[in-house]
């Protein structure tokens, strides 16, 4: 490094700003290992501590995305517009959205996560697809997005490694939850995809990374001012996470949800979100007049089949099952399926995402630590939400196991996430905030 690591990790603790060239410095250090693990373990601290201007986290968002490989797509003259969602329980819109936005015009080059703790990742629904590759070059990625308008990669250690080592750091730091830290670990990815605008779906609620609104608001207010600052369109949404998205929770379970989504029986919050984002990102590629405009391009494709075909000839190049467009059952099941009966009489009162999304971790369809292997089958499937009413004995849901024990266990805790009361409670709005 040219500059001594603990004169700049000082100037942090201290409440300076740094220089682009520090930072630089800084970035590169951590990928070739000049900065060590103590010494970087300091920097987060500093920031988390003490901030940064929005002029330190544009430059070290770019100086993250730039620690590797950043891909070009001017081959592909189509506005190239991606989604990030900072995460949630029964989140499967990427899988609608992309193919979506695809039939409509846009190319979509997501590179997506896998889950960890009781978020569901894209990539792990994917993976559930027999066949399904999200691990391919950089190259063969470019190739699929010109072809059917959108491809899904895994991480990649080409793309923002920087980003990779800051993360872990992050994680056994005390640091996470610094919104600088979060804005470039995210936008770094996401700007290295060769897009020209982004659309953020921020969450807030129980099973949010940001429980509280206005924690919420700064982190969407932090990317939409630092995506513009590194050179891109970008607009967000503050979307409700207080309960679970849809009706499926765990990996083969969204999946055959997207699947009947995609034939028109999907759950109304899913196709609200889903077609909320997508108005946006059409609107960021100049590709509607207006909302309406857009809004009705998106539900004409949808409602047509379109979208459908989209997705099947995405399925195709990425080595998944195209049968399971017209054999769901392909993707398999948990060899123990028990139901989860209502004790009493009243209306659902409350629908625990944060407790849900743990019971499908313990069941195995989440991760504890990275390296955990994920089970695709296992999950929840809900029969009743925020609201309804229900009579003793009534089906209130689905737990798919691959154990009876496991599954007799996580039916009990899912009553106790679905508690029923004598009085009903509406789910409040979807799409709280629009940031554009």
């Amino acid at each position: 490094m040219k500059h001594h690591p603990a004169r700049l990790i000082a100037k942090k603790r201290d409440g300076g700003a740094l220089s682009v060239d520090e930072l630089q410095d800084l970035v590169a250090g951590v990928v070739d290992g000049t900065l060590g693990d103590a010494q970087l373990g300091a920097f987060l601290m500093s920031v988390c501590c003490n901030g940064m201007t929005p002029e330190e986290t544009a430059t070290l968002t770019l100086a993250m995305r730039d620690s590797g490989c950043v891909l070009n797509h001017d081959h592909i003259k189509k506005k190239k517009i991606d989604k990030h969602s900072t995460g949630g329980v029964g989140d499967k819109v990427s899988l609608l959205l992309a193919p979506l936005l695809a039939a409509a015009g846009v190319a979509v080059p997501m590179v997506s996560g896998r889950g960890l703790g009781h978020t569901g990742g894209t990539i792990d629904k994917l993976a559930s697809i027999p066949g399904y590759s999200t691990d391919m070059s950089l190259e063969r990625f470019g190739e699929v997005l010109d072809q059917c308008g959108y491809a899904m990669l895994s991480p990649s250690g080409e793309i923002a490694p920087a980003d990779r080592r800051m993360y872990s750091t992050r994680d056994i730091s005390g640091t996470v939850e610094s919104i600088p830290l979060i804005t470039s670990s995210i936008l770094s990815k996401k700007l290295a995809e060769g897009i020209d605008g982004l659309v953020m779906d921020v969450k807030f609620g129980r099973a949010s990374f940001m429980r509280e609104e206005h924690d919420a608001v700064a982190l969407m207010e932090g990317l939409v001012a630092t995506g513009r600052a590194a050179g891109i369109q970008m607009s967000a949404l503050l979307t409700d996470m207080d309960h679970p998205l849809g009706l499926a929770i765990g990996n083969a379970l969204e999946v055959l949800e997207v699947l009947a989504a995609l034939d028109g029986e999907c759950p109304d919050d899913l196709r609200e979100l889903t077609l909320a984002l997508g108005v946006e990102m059409l609107l960021l590629a100049d590709a509607a007049p207006d909302a309406d405009t857009a809004r009705a391009t998106l539900t004409r494709l949808w409602d047509d089949g379109v979208v459908r075909q989209v997705f099947r000839d995405n399925l195709e190049l990425q080595g998944g099952d195209v049968r399971v467009l017209d054999d769901p059952s392909l993707l398999g099941r948990a060899p123990h399926v028990v139901p989860v009966e209502a004790m009493r009489s009243g209306f659902v009162t409350d629908v625990d995402p944060l407790a849900l999304g743990h019971v499908v971790v313990d069941l195995g369809g989440g991760r504890r630590q990275p390296n955990d292997q994920v089970d695709p089958h296992v999950g929840i499937v809900l029969r009743k939400v925020l609201g309804d009413e229900v009579h003793t004995g009534d089906v209130i849901a689905f737990v798919h196991a691959s154990t009876d024990l496991a599954a007799r266990d996580s039916a009990h805790a899912v009553m106790l996430a679905m508690p029923i009361g004598d009085e009903r409670v509406r789910r409040r709005a979807l799409v709280k905030q629009r940031l554009a």
